[in-house]
């Protein structure tokens, strides 16, 4: 069977989800943040998604079932850059190559629909698959901020990464081309 991975936007059939998600261990090892989301917390984070103009969120479905989620956030049409985040919250669909389509989809809406210059993003240095992931799309690491976040009581260095639009022209084919030997449909 193939994978089909689309990106929707975020509905309220998703808030119960999402806080499921957030609190799950296997997404929150990778947040800033360390405590359980509470309700509240949640509610008035999911309530603000449709009035922010500096952010965006999508839900990532693999064969018609959502899988996770994907932010644009700081997005900031003056200096024609934003920040970006994703996870996976199922474990089913790791290995299959859903990172990297998610990793370039972001990269062609930020680039292609949008029309920034700019993406950019932190990751804990730690979660080196991840910033791996991105190098392997063009990222370049800019910064390590060092004992940036604490994480289980422990301070924790995090890697920032950007990627400017005219190094992405020089990499999205070879991108592609490995998505589509993968079996995934990329528009040329």
């Amino acid at each position: 069977m193939s994978t089909t991975v689309k990106m929707r936007d975020v509905a309220e059939g998703d808030r119960e989800r999402l806080l499921a998600w957030r609190n799950s261990p296997e997404v929150a090892a990778y947040m800033y943040s360390d405590h359980p989301i509470s309700r509240d917390e949640h509610d008035r984070w999911f309530e603000a998604i449709p009035t922010r103009r500096d952010r965006r969120y999508w839900i990532i479905e693999v064969n018609g079932e959502p899988v996770g989620l994907i932010n644009l956030a700081d997005i900031d049409e003056t200096h024609r850059r934003c920040a970006w985040a994703y996870y996976l919250a199922s474990p089913s669909v790791r290995g299959l190559g859903v990172g990297s389509y998610v990793e370039f989809w972001a990269i062609e809406q930020v680039f292609g629909v949008m029309g920034l210059n700019k993406l950019w993003c932190e990751v804990l240095l730690s979660n080196e698959a991840v910033w791996k992931l991105h190098e392997a799309h063009g990222f370049q690491r800019e910064a390590l901020f060092r004992d940036h976040v604490i994480k289980n009581g422990q301070p924790v260095d995090v890697v920032g990464l950007g990627l400017l639009a005219r190094d992405w022209l020089g990499k999205r084919d070879e991108m592609a081309d490995r998505l589509r030997g993968k079996g995934y449909d990329v528009p040329a």
